[in-house]
């Protein structure tokens, strides 16, 4: 592989360093205030060395393996598009695999896997294929168009139905546009989730599917529990509990579960703060992102806090997909079973999330016939493990990648 994909960065477009993390109401006022100026910048993609800018000539980056560049991607609906980061070989290879495409989580953006695209790059200009990475629609940089549900509260499925056809269907329509045939997705967390919902509607146009933190894959273990026979002792013991629960339960909440059947996002709440929001972001892309340098973090702050106080659009989604305090409405452990594409399932060894819910799904799949499940653990990595240990993430991910499935 050439050393041109791990040289110095280009200079192709001077990037102005991000601005500091805003500690005291002026600097979150002044931050608040130019919030949207460089929303091209914030993207640490823009910052690898052989990303080329939009107007700029693919011959630019002289004989580097793999071009990158942003774009977007305009959909059927008038002002429907998803940004995308395409890292393209500049090589033709015979049997070349079917190209990655990335899917970022809740809230996020593409612009947090920037500490990977270096590793997936080399690994496409070796492979001579390609590597994309998008928002999705409503989310990061794509458009943020009105999100609506027009199912009732009472019918859960009709709800989740919607609100996965929302990405589902915009996703599928990218994949048309792009003229890919099949793809190999890697999905973190919600990406994860509407991953699996979409090789569930498209299984032909998936090659393998590498799931980083399935989010809401099961559901609250409560609900896991073998039906009985409704006795009137049994009745009477859950009007106990549910009393004892509601005597229990703070103001606050119940203000939360509240908000959050109401459709509120934890992003409305931020816009809601004004000239605050920069303040809180920068408290929360401080303790959550320490792993990263303070450049980075700088970076990160700043992406993080464009992507928030843009218009709410498809992050109204997650109340449809979860219950109060993450738990599924319709568990993935209770469908994935219908799919037959390879499946990885990884998990960072500090992580918030229940990694039983990966096993059961293994444990679905090879009932199911597929044999071809596996499951890792990240060491020294939470919920975010792509950034808090990308070395080994990056080996996963090219294993994953690399790996002859003999099934197809």
């Amino acid at each position: 592989m050439s050393a041109s994909v791990a040289a110095s960065p280009s200079s192709f477009l001077p990037i102005p360093p991000a601005r500091d993390i805003p500690l005291t109401f002026t600097a979150s006022l002044k931050s608040w205030w130019h919030a949207g100026e460089k929303q091209g910048a914030c993207c640490r993609g823009a910052r690898l060395p052989f990303f080329v800018p939009e107007k700029m000539p693919t011959s630019s980056a002289g004989d580097s393996p793999v071009i990158a560049r942003t774009e977007r991607m305009d959909l059927a609906t008038p002002k429907h598009y998803l940004n995308t980061l395409s890292i393209r070989s500049t090589n033709t290879v015979p049997n070349a695999p079917p190209p990655a495409v990335v899917l970022h989580g809740y809230g996020a953006g593409l612009g947090f896997f920037f500490r990977n695209y270096p590793a997936l790059a080399t690994w496409a200009g070796h492979r001579g294929t390609d590597v994309y990475a998008l928002d999705w629609l409503g989310m990061g940089r794509s458009a943020r168009v009105p999100f609506h549900v027009k199912a009732k509260r009472d019918d859960v499925a009709g709800r989740v139905r919607e609100a996965e056809a929302f990405f589902v269907d915009s996703l599928e329509e990218w994949r048309d546009k792009m003229g890919l045939d099949k793809m190999t997705l890697i999905g973190h967390s919600l990406g994860a989730y509407f991953s699996v919902a979409y090789a569930l509607r498209y299984p032909t146009r998936v090659n393998k599917l590498i799931y980083s933190l399935p989010l809401v894959i099961q559901a609250s273990a409560a609900n896991a529990r073998p039906a009985t026979s409704a006795s009137t002792s049994a009745v009477s013991h859950i009007r106990n509990e549910q009393r004892a629960a509601r005597n229990q339960e703070s103001r606050t909440m119940k203000l939360v579960t509240y908000l959050w059947e109401e459709g509120w996002s934890p992003f409305q709440l931020v816009r809601s703060t004004l000239f605050w929001g920069p303040m809180l972001v920068g408290k929360y892309s401080s303790r959550r992102f320490s792993s990263l340098t303070e450049d980075e973090t700088r970076d990160m702050h700043e992406y993080i806090l464009n992507i928030t106080l843009s218009k709410g659009s498809g992050e109204y989604c997650i109340s449809h997909i979860l219950a109060p305090f993450a738990h599924a409405r319709m568990p993935l452990v209770d469908r994935i079973s219908a799919l037959k594409m390879p499946i990885t399932f990884v998990y960072g060894e500090h992580d918030w999330m229940d990694p039983v819910g990966g096993l059961q799904s293994l444990q679905q799949l090879r009932e199911a016939g597929n044999h071809f499940g596996r499951m890792f653990v990240i060491p020294s990595a939470g919920h975010h493990l792509y950034l808090e240990n990308p070395r080994a993430v990056d080996d996963l991910l090219i294993q994953e990648l690399d790996l002859t499935d003999k099934q197809h």
